[in-house]
């Protein structure tokens, strides 16, 4: 059922209670009690077949009841909130909509009215949240108790609250995930305009001890949640006054521009707390200009700090503190302000107060505030927090909200920063020969690929790796060594052991023959030992890279909640010993693939740290972006060890590589984001010969997508965008080029002239959240290629995608004087009729 139905719980007419009681002490009579007592304007019904009333109203036997199933209740029962279509729970404490006075839990307040959206798992913790909130004076757009979240989630809620009105931001309370691609879809698509907040208990559960390679072992479950996240756009809080906090300053101010922040207060202690804190959250204190500096010494005392953080001395009154943030505010090296007040003789708090409320309202820069202390400065945080001016208890938990706010926007910056394209390996020949390499290690009962095997697919998909040959004694071994050049290593060639090092398998730069024979000799007897009920086929010599250049690991694996996840981090035998790693969630682009290494210490190491040469950055991101499309496109591999990954002026060469396969890949979760979507790539020619590729829009093709904007006429754009829109910016490209392929396709009209890529036009076709029976759709050519048949071959592919989608309607939007669309939609069978709006026809087509 599509979201819409969640309207029959939160905007309620009319609620039935089954179990509503007399008895106070009972559940039912404290959630009757709130229904009826807190302003809710809807009819309750009390269910209960041992009385004739409840609390002073006429009681019904059951929900069957003749009076009730002639109405549109919600029903409460069990835990759970019932509507026709829908339901919340079970085990949940209920929910809560402050406007509409509609409290149906058995909490003892009504929360104020304000624009957080409250989703919690926990129903110990909800009491709680709700005390803290009320203390705070944290108001509510809707409070929701999911329980068990059998039927609505996470991810309906937030698509249900992300077109909330009253609705600003969004908090969470997690204990687990259920439907990670359903949730992360739905984050996706509102973090940008609705920032969700979440907390996530559990944060340490051990879940790595089993792991059969490294990556298993690097990626935890807690470290999963967070790459899941930050891929989602989410901010994760560790606390919850962080949360509230968090959200708060999220809905309230202005995202920065930068990490650097300066600190304005009448005292010295509090700014060098709060100094400490914006190092330990990784922030920066702000480098004040000269310029800066000229202007506070014309007016600040002689003995004020000369520094940030800015002590204006305690003498200070309200006016100096005006001065110093408006200069503050003009330094283009300052991206936000903290303005710390501590109880002194001349600074008055309220007046301090109003002065920084002035001046927020027109400030495009955050301005945070601290009033230290508690009665002298309460009616002052009071005020502040009324006009939208985040203040805290104290300096530092005013600069973790800071972090959080720039976190957050640079966060959002990366997500939909455009991508640089990349070449990548063209796979679709190789896809049979890796299937054959599968299968047979499926034939034979294993689940370990042998070295060569894991080496043979990641070569297949552009990734380069050493070279593997197998010998079965030593005569072999000394041949192959000699063939392929000294120094050479040698490894042991088993199908049941997973880490060689481990067991005496991995012996490195042998110069001849001599140390080949004792090499051999060696390595057998050690791993015999180690191992012994291993099947040896022998050992594989390869080519000895550079023992002094860096070492990486890239692996990925299978979570059974978020599906293949993909690690880089320092690589080669302390892998797990140094834990510097860094995760992310496929399908990954060029953009995606360099904030994963950045997130890592190695990353310095690929730059060219000390007289290391940097490989060609290029060649690293090809690589991630190679073995990105090697995990989407092989649900079999439950996980996958290039360990190590060496670095060489030729980019990265993975010395090892070990595959283990799922046996039973369909029964766990392979992408919890829709990987690009090639099946709707087609081939057309239009009538007079000219020859167009028809493909899913990407991130990449933001400025080609812009090139074909601006060919746009004035009435093209009416048309299509039912206004005119003179300029698109990076946000209205990114909305339609880095888009969610489970909710939405655009299919760009792609031909090559002059060697040069164009765009001729766009048809897109979009499914609403929980819809499943009907896609709309919208398209547009380019003014210089309409009537040239290209809008048929668009509208004919819209219905064949429609048709693959499995939907039995789409629909649409035509403005009265768009003639030719509203022709073309009557050839292709369209039914039009009228809409409310007298300038607008609606579109439908059946399938």
């Amino acid at each position: 059922m599509g979201i819409e139905h969640l309207d029959k719980i939160f905007k309620a007419k009319s609620i039935a209670v089954v179990g509503a009681s007399n008895k106070r002490e009972a559940a039912g009579y404290r959630i009757f009690r709130n229904l009826i007592g807190s302003g809710f304007e809807g009819i309750v019904y009390p269910v209960n077949p041992k009385h004739e009333s409840v609390q002073g109203v006429q009681a019904y036997k059951s929900q069957r009841s003749s009076v009730l199933n002639t109405i549109s209740s919600n029903i409460f029962v069990k835990n759970t909130v019932l509507s026709p279509f829908k339901f919340i729970g079970p085990n949940c404490v209920g929910i809560i909509n402050p406007f509409l006075n509609l409290n149906a839990t058995f909490a003892g307040t009504m929360p104020l009215n304000g624009n957080i959206a409250l989703f919690s798992q926990s129903g110990a913790i909800c009491g709680s949240l709700l005390d803290w909130a009320a203390s705070s004076r944290v108001g509510f757009s809707s409070f929701v108790s999911v329980g068990s979240m059998l039927d609505v989630d996470f991810g309906d809620l937030i698509d249900y609250f992300g077109r909330d009105i009253h609705t600003k931001s969004i908090v969470l309370y997690v204990e687990s995930i259920t439907q990670a691609r359903k949730f992360m879809s739905a984050a996706r698509s509102f973090a940008r305009s609705k920032p969700i907040i979440v907390i996530k208990s559990g944060r340490y559960a051990e879940g790595a001890k089993a792991a059969a390679s490294h990556t298993g072992a690097l990626a935890g479950e807690d470290a999963i949640y967070d790459a899941a996240f930050q891929r989602a756009g989410v901010v994760r809080v560790k606390e919850i006054d962080e949360l509230f906090n968090c959200a708060s300053i999220l809905a309230k101010q202005p995202r920065p521009r930068g990490p650097n922040l300066a600190i304005i207060t009448n005292a010295g202690g509090p700014g060098v707390l709060a100094t400490d804190s914006i190092i330990e959250n990784n922030g920066k204190l702000a480098q004040l200009s000269d310029e800066t500096m000229e202007k506070l010494n014309a007016f600040l005392p002689t003995h004020w700090s000369h520094s940030n953080p800015i002590d204006i001395i305690g003498d200070s009154d309200d006016e100096v503190y005006k001065k110093t943030i408006e200069v503050c505010l003009e330094d283009k090296n300052i991206d936000g302000i903290l303005v710390i007040s501590v109880p002194q003789v001349v600074a008055d708090p309220k007046k301090l107060a109003d002065a920084v409320i002035d001046i927020s309202k027109k400030s495009t820069k955050p301005i945070l505030t601290s009033f230290v202390g508690e009665e002298s400065v309460q009616y002052a945080r009071q005020i502040l927090n009324r006009n939208n001016v985040p203040t805290y208890h104290t300096p530092e938990g005013a600069v973790r909200s800071y972090m959080h706010l720039y976190h957050y926007a640079r966060n959002l910056e990366i997500l939909f920063e455009t991508p640089i394209e990349r070449i990548v390996k063209d796979k679709k020949a190789s896809e049979k020969n890796i299937h054959e390499i599968i299968k047979n290690a499926k034939r034979e009962n294993r689940t370990l690929l042998t070295e060569d095997e894991s080496k043979s697919i990641v070569n297949y998909y552009g990734i380069q790796t050493t070279e593997t040959i197998l010998a079965k004694n030593k005569k072999e071994a000394m041949q192959i060594a000699k063939k392929i050049g000294y120094p050479v290593v040698m490894k042991i060639h088993s199908p049941n052991i997973s880490h060689k090092s481990d067991s005496g398998g991995v012996i490195l730069n042998i110069c001849n023959d001599e140390e080949v024979e004792k090499a051999y000799t060696k390595m057998i007897a050690d791993v015999k030992k180690a191992e012994p009920g291993a099947k040896i086929n022998g050992v594989t010599i390869q080519q000895m890279i550079d023992a002094q250049s860096p070492e990486f690991i890239l692996g990925s694996k299978k979570d059974p909640i978020f599906g293949s996840v993909i690690l880089f981090g320092m690589g080669g035998i302390y892998t797990e010993l140094f834990k510097d790693k860094s995760i992310g969630i496929p399908p990954l682009n060029q953009a995606l693939s360099q904030q994963i290494l950045k997130q890592t210490k190695a990353y310095s190491l690929l730059t060219g740290y000390r007289n290391l040469v940097a490989p060609d950055m290029k060649k690293v991101e090809e690589t991630m972006i190679n073995f990105s499309h090697l995990i989407e496109d092989f649900p079999e591999i439950k996980e996958i060890d290039l360990n190590p990954l060496k670095s060489t002026d030729k980019g990265l060469i993975a010395v090892d590589a070990r595959i283990i396969i799922d046996e039973h890949p369909n029964k766990h979760p392979h992408l919890i984001i829709s990987k690009y979507p090639s099946h709707y790539q087609k081939n057309i020619t239009l009538k007079d010969g000219t020859k167009i590729l028809l493909r899913p829009i990407k991130p990449e093709d933001e400025y080609l997508w812009l090139d074909m904007f601006n060919t746009f006429s004035q009435q093209s754009v009416r048309f299509r965008f039912f206004r005119l829109i003179k300029e698109a910016d990076h946000a209205m490209r990114v909305r339609f080029c880095n888009i969610d392929y489970d909710r939405e396709v655009g299919i760009v009209a792609e031909i090559e002239e002059d060697g040069k890529k164009r765009f001729l036009g766009v048809t897109r076709i979009i499914l609403p959240p929980g819809e499943k029976d009907e896609v709309e759709f919208a398209l547009i050519v380019t003014d210089k290629w309409q009537r040239r048949g290209l809008g048929s071959e668009f509208l004919d592919f819209t219905i064949e995608m429609a048709k693959m989608k499995g939907v039995k309607r789409i629909v649409g939007e035509v403005l009265k004087e768009n003639r030719s669309m509203i022709k073309l939609c009557k050839d292709k069978q369209f039914e039009i009729s009228r809409s409310k709006d007298p300038e607008v026809y609606n579109l439908e087509y059946v399938i």
